[in-house]
């Protein structure tokens, strides 16, 4: 299951942005209302909205093209990959990209929810100063 976000331009430059998703503690300032529990570790952060399962997940790369977290649970498979393409020294283009494997079961079940996911994080990608 491939999910892709909006494609937004955020003015920070690649090498900010890069800085930025190093750090598990900033991913906090992305999560979406309802966040109920956000706890870093030392490669990544769990963390736990309102209505759904908590979710681990490891800071797997951070290049200054992109930015990929995985699972850190062995019984899901996906990844969620921020693409970061410099427009100019100030302005970056941010894409977010889920991919998973899931059985068709689940898939239907977290399909919505996921997507609604990847929007909220475009969103406050976005909006972050």
């Amino acid at each position: 299951m491939n999910l892709e976000g909006r494609k937004i331009i955020v003015n920070k430059s690649s090498k900010e942005l890069t800085e930025l998703l190093k750090t598990p503690e900033n991913y906090k300032d992305f999560m979406p209302d309802g966040l109920q529990k956000f706890e870093t570790r030392d490669n990544g952060f769990k963390f736990g909205l309102q209505g759904m399962p908590e979710i681990a997940l490891k800071i797997d790369e951070v290049t200054d093209q992109k930015a990929v977290l995985k699972s850190a649970s062995s019984s899901l498979d996906f990844s969620l990959t921020a693409t970061l393409n410099p427009i100019s020294e100030n302005q970056t283009e941010v894409q977010m990209l889920f991919e998973g494997k899931f059985n068709p079961f689940i898939k239907m079940m977290v399909e919505k929810p996921l997507q609604n996911f990847i929007n909220t994080l475009t969103d406050k990608i976005e909006a972050y100063k």
